[in-house]
Order: structure tokens, then C-alpha cells, then sequence
């Protein structure tokens, strides 16, 4: 069974930096693209960004030069570096992949940035 746990969420003053971590497990995470979406009160959720079995990144507008996506695939686990964090940003950030013809979403971690 796939399982995705993020961690490293919580309260940060606005310009400062957290770094999310997705683990993954129950599948061959080598050669999935894996994905971080965000969701605010209130808001739909919002792709952030993604990347592929080949390292190959994709990034949201409103992250881009701000946010870093990166994997560790002995760790079997996908990074979001968050960096100038604004309080636009506060929302509860997901984990996400598709295997077997199936989404997978972890539970999510809360990010709050504060002014």
C-alpha cells in the first residue's frame, strides 16, 4: 500500500525558510514523479511543484526562484525548500503521486508564515 508522510512544517516569520519532506512507501519510488500541492482556507488546491523519475523539475508561477523540489531516491524521499517565505504562502502543503492508475495524497503539513 502507498503511503506518503510530509513533515517539517510550521510557524515562520515572512522572509524566512522551511523544508517540507515527503516520504514515500508500498511503491517503486525510483521512477515516480512526485508532487507537492498547497491548499489555503478556503481555496482550491494548487499545484506547487513536481518532479520526475529523471529529476526533472516543475515549478507553480507564483514559487519559482523561491522554492526548490529535490529527491533523495536511496532515502525514498522528495524535498520542498522553501525559501522568502510570504504569508500567501500559508497553507497546508501536500504530497502527491499516481501509480497503479491511482492518486496518492499524504495528510498533509500546515505551513504558517507570519508577517
Amino acid at each position: 500500500q502507498v503511503q506518503l508522510v510530509e513533515s517539517g512544517g510550521g510557524l515562520v516569520q515572512a522572509g524566512g525558510s522551511l523544508r517540507l519532506s515527503c516520504a514515500a512507501s508500498g511503491m517503486p519510488f525510483s521512477i515516480n514523479t512526485i508532487d507537492w500541492f498547497r491548499q489555503a482556507p478556503g481555496k482550491s488546491r494548487e499545484f506547487v511543484a513536481g518532479i520526475t523519475s529523471y529529476g526533472i523539475t516543475n515549478y507553480a508561477d507564483a514559487v519559482k526562484g523561491r522554492f526548490t523540489i529535490s529527491r533523495d531516491n536511496a532515502k525514498n524521499t522528495v524535498y520542498l525548500q522553501m525559501n522568502s517565505l510570504k504569508p500567501e504562502d500559508t497553507s497546508v502543503y501536500y504530497c502527491h503521486t499516481y501509480y497503479s492508475r491511482s492518486n496518492y495524497w499524504g495528510q498533509g503539513t500546515q505551513v504558517t508564515v507570519s508577517t
